[in-house]
């Protein structure tokens, strides 16, 4: 899951970003509300974490014309703003939900979690496709119910294919999700990381098309 934050404190998104890394997301950080638009319009993210007091346009400003141009992407605001009237801005202007600073990180994250999950075809706490469940909480993943150990690259590639069950998702789509900004990738990357869950799962749960992409079965 790639997330996209925007927040103009150095040290808080700085600290953010990093949480978020830890936490086995992708992260891309900027620190100007001009940028969220053509960033989003170029880059596929899966969640959107802006703060609304930033300089120049607020993070209100840019949230409405979000959806003005039918960008479909979960948003939670970030805000010292508590009064009622702050957040009801800010839950009309189109966000998806709103966190008062200062906050937890563990709120942070399951706040992320239920945003995710709304989103998700799947409306719970695990996914499941293919005889695989993976629990999105502890992103622990299990075949037919035994424990499956995995690395945090190879349960990225592998939710964003059980989260498309019966589809399939382009290599660019699946390199994005794992790869945020300034991080080189090498053109046989998804590749490696595919022939890596295929010893564990067996070459015939996840299928190939050429030019198309992978994806894994009902």
């Amino acid at each position: 899951m790639r997330i996209l934050l925007v927040e103009d404190d150095k040290h808080l998104g700085e600290s953010l970003r990093r949480a978020l890394v830890l936490a086995q997301y992708a992260c891309d950080w900027v620190n100007d509300g001009e940028q969220v638009l053509s960033v989003l319009n170029s880059t596929p993210f899966d969640l959107l974490v802006m703060d609304i007091g930033l300089p120049g346009r607020s993070g209100l400003e840019i949230l409405r014309e979000i959806r003005t141009q039918h960008i479909h992407i979960p948003v939670l605001l970030l805000t010292a703003r508590d009064t009622v009237e702050d957040k009801v801005d800010g839950l009309d202007s189109g966000a998806d939900d709103y966190l008062t600073k200062p906050f937890d990180l563990d709120e942070l994250h399951a706040r992320i979690r239920v945003l995710l999950r709304r989103y998700s075809v799947l409306d719970q706490n695990e996914l499941l496709c293919g005889g695989l469940r993976l629990d999105c909480k502890v992103r622990e993943v299990f075949q037919d119910g035994e424990l499956v150990d995995l690395t945090a690259t190879e349960t990225a590639i592998l939710e964003l294919l059980i989260r498309n069950c019966g589809h399939y998702v382009s290599t660019q789509r699946l390199e994005d999700s794992i790869y945020s900004w300034g991080r080189e990738v090498e053109s046989n990357t998804v590749q490696v990381y595919i022939s890596r869950l295929r010893k564990r799962f067996g070459n015939e749960m996840i299928e190939n098309k050429r030019g198309v992409g992978y994806r894994i079965q009902h």
